[in-house]
């Protein structure tokens, strides 16, 4: 199962890695350039988001893993899951600060200070979902756990995208050299984490294609 587990988070690695000049090109569309978007991929911080978008997506399935496997649950086997959802949570928070930042100032040149604000807010979103994951985990079951925190994540990410889609527009209009950069990054949060949603369903989906092709041998009757 863990191996099916990596096989999604590989997936997810790989489509994000897929959309990104897509996105680029319609979010920066008609200033767009195929050198400038290419040398994204010769960026060390986007390789970084992008490794720890897949790790985050290969925490969250850490308990789907053991519940397809029928291994017991610990409350530490429940640590991995509950962070990365913290983690998508404060990453949207960052994310849609970014963007309401931009709609609200106008001139992204003069608010680079605004990236460790945005950061902070995010920790600190982090630590608070944790908290809430956290205590949700005391009153569900761990498949209701991660089916709940995908939901939460889901909707949270709507609602990102419903700042960072309308900013992003409006900053596409003004005379900027890229186009609104912080609401870009609003943009690739929001459809990360949306995309993000989808990892344990995809999962159970493959394990329940496996189990089906590779049925377990039954014993021999006895008497």
């Amino acid at each position: 199962m863990k191996r099916w587990a990596l096989v999604v988070a590989g997936l997810y690695f790989f489509m994000l890695a897929a959309l990104t000049l897509p996105v680029i090109a319609v979010a920066f569309f008609p200033k767009f350039t195929w050198n400038e978007a290419g040398g994204v991929y010769s960026s060390w911080p986007y390789w970084l988001w992008l490794l720890v978008m897949a790790a985050s997506q290969f925490a969250l399935l850490a308990v789907p893993v053991r519940v397809a496997s029928r291994r017991p649950l610990t409350r530490g086997s429940l640590w991995p899951t509950l962070l990365a959802g913290g983690l998508m949570m404060g990453g949207l928070i960052a994310g849609g600060t970014l963007s309401i930042y931009e709609f609200i100032v106008r001139d992204q040149g003069k608010g680079d200070w605004i990236v460790w604000p945005a950061t902070g807010l995010g920790a600190m979103s982090w630590l608070i979902w944790l908290l809430v994951f956290f205590r949700l985990s005391k009153s569900a079951s761990p498949t209701d756990l991660v089916t709940r925190q995908c939901r939460a994540l889901l909707k949270g990410s709507i609602l990102e995208l419903l700042i960072a889609v309308p900013t992003h527009i409006v900053a596409r209009s003004r005379d900027y050299c890229c186009a609104g950069f912080m609401t870009f990054i609003g943009l690739t949060m929001g459809i990360s984490v949306m995309l993000f949603c989808f990892g344990p369903a995809v999962f159970f989906l493959y394990a329940e294609r496996w189990n089906r092709l590779h049925p377990k041998p039954l014993g021999r009757a006895t008497g």
